[in-house]
């Protein structure tokens, strides 16, 4: 008797959807959450190379205009200008850094560099995938008004 209801069980095909959609599920949302958190990663980082343009925009008019603004004034302003509209980068993430260079690459120009580190939000915590930091860094070379 048991062995005719296992051979009945076997053969019945009712089930058989909702046992592979549970083997398959917790993939198949890990790999969708996986997308979602290198879609986040990809767009912190582009507003990361967005922020850095803008403050280099800032500095070379000021630099042009006159006003040689410190390391410290830059770093500011970078941070400002990270935390507001359209870029809303979370302060409590953010490392900024400004450091001047000792022989700039570029002869009759200040250079300096702009160091950004951003701890990313993790969507996959449930799977143990903790926050993880993004770097942009770039050099910014500034011309003295004459």
């Amino acid at each position: 008797m048991i062995n005719r209801l296992g051979r009945r069980m076997l053969r019945d095909p009712r089930g058989s959807v909702v046992t592979e959609f549970a083997l398959l599920a917790p993939t198949i949302m890990t790999l969708m959450f996986g997308v979602f958190q290198i879609g986040i990663g990809m767009q912190n980082y582009n507003a990361m190379r967005s922020v850095a343009s803008d403050v280099m925009r800032y500095a070379v008019v000021n630099y042009q205009t006159g006003n040689e603004l410190s390391n410290d004034q830059i770093r500011f302003y970078l941070r400002s200008i990270a935390i507001e509209n359209p870029y809303n980068l979370d302060s409590t993430r953010l490392e900024l850094s400004v450091t001047s260079v000792a022989t700039p690459r570029v002869t009759g120009t200040i250079e300096k560099t702009v160091r950004m580190t951003y701890s990313v939000p993790t969507v996959l915590s449930f799977i143990g995938v903790d926050e993880f930091p993004i770097t942009y860094e770039q050099p910014l070379f500034l011309v003295k008004s004459t």
